[in-house]
């Protein structure tokens, strides 16, 4: 395959010509850390076979978006080709202009000693080694032994040569580093991180469940201080096991005909996922919460939101209403907390998330403050 001119065109989508990222995506032949890849198809995700048809390969190997590449416990190396599985996306090659943009987050030059947290196929620690100019100061960590091990054998492969390390990116890390950058999100800044940044090092992260990017200076005390960026991220989740805890379908087939507590909202049904100020704001303020959304009747718009905690809540926009008939019940009334958010959203105009300051305790404690709003994690 000739992909010189593919990642070329990459480059000029994701960087400009003389960026300290412009050389690294150019350089880098992405395809090979992306063999075969998982798309939706078949009423699942549908393994790819790359090197079966080379040129939909550099197609969709150069293209800006994420290629799925683990469903469950299912690579798409171990799947036969066009098998159909089911289940919830553990781990992706992620669309190169958000790993670029993470990575410029990192402020990364060299010399510099970089973590590369959720190895994934390589790629971002691919991108990272040929900015710092030398491999062996890239430590590239990931929870799962398979994803380690064959993005070690193909990263050897186009002659990158990164630490690579199989843990848990949570707990203990292996070193002592001047940047921490995370392809994967956590619920709040572990200790552990603060523990192995040197002094003046700097993190970055996503927090779980919404889209805000989070950018902090290690301080003198141990902990750190930064903001939340304007621009936004989200990423998988950390785990600890092969795959993510089972999605609550219980309590949604449970509570689908259960009229609860009801009530009319002022507001049509949202699709809270794709509105990220709202969904990261409401996800601060119950963290957990899952969405799902769907068609009712005659062409009804429904949403539902689940919670461990057993609260639920299901809402419905007919045709030509601007309201919604709400049904919630458990420990807490879900869809008040995102009408809160909505009303607030309205009366101030913005929502306070973005651009908020950041500071973390030695202990990890994270703390969002913007005006007179504050969250802690």
């Amino acid at each position: 395959m000739d992909w010189k001119p593919y990642a070329a065109s990459l480059a000029a989508d994701v960087a400009y010509p003389g960026s300290d990222w412009w050389e690294p995506v150019r350089e880098t032949p992405r395809h090979v850390l992306v063999e075969r890849w998982f798309a939706p198809g078949g009423g699942g995700w549908q393994a790819v076979d790359g090197p079966a048809d080379p040129e939909a390969w550099a197609g969709a190997a150069y293209a800006n978006r994420t290629l799925v590449t683990q469903v469950g416990a299912m690579h798409a190396d171990r799947a036969a080709p066009e098998q159909v599985v089911t289940g919830h996306p553990t781990s992706s090659s992620t669309e190169p202009g958000l790993v670029v943009s993470m990575l410029r987050h990192g402020r990364l030059t060299p010399g510099l000693r970089l973590l590369d947290l959720a190895t994934g196929s390589g790629y971002s620690a691919a991108l990272a080694c040929h900015r710092l100019g030398d491999d062996r100061l890239v430590t590239t960590l990931d929870v799962d032994p398979y994803l380690t091990r064959a993005a070690a054998e193909r990263l050897d492969r186009i002659g990158r040569h990164p630490v690579v390390v199989t843990a848990d990116g949570t707990g203990e890390l292996p070193g002592t580093f001047d940047r921490i950058v995370s392809m994967v999100s956590v619920p709040r800044i572990p200790s552990t991180w603060l523990t192995a940044l040197a002094p003046g090092g700097r993190l970055v992260t996503t927090i779980t469940g919404t889209g805000l990017i989070i950018t902090a200076d290690k301080t003198e005390d141990g902990g750190a201080r930064g903001r939340v960026e304007w621009d936004r991220a989200a990423f998988m989740a950390t785990r600890t096991g092969a795959a993510y805890p089972p999605p609550l379908n219980e309590l949604f087939v449970s509570t689908a005909e259960d009229d609860g507590e009801t009530s009319v909202s002022p507001f049509p049904v949202l699709d809270v996922m794709q509105a990220w100020e709202v969904w990261s704001m409401l996800t601060l303020l119950a963290p957990g919460i899952e969405h799902r959304t769907g068609t009712g009747p005659g062409g009804s718009r429904m949403t539902w939101m689940l919670h461990a905690d057993g609260s639920w809540a299901r809402a419905t926009t007919r045709p030509g209403d601007r309201t919604a008939t709400v049904h919630q019940g458990g420990p807490r009334r879900l869809y008040d907390l995102l009408d809160e958010v909505r009303w607030r959203w309205i009366e101030e105009g913005e929502l306070p998330v973005y651009g908020a300051e950041v500071t973390v305790t030695p202990e990890g404690e994270t703390t969002l403050t913007r005006g007179g709003w504050a969250a802690v994690l």
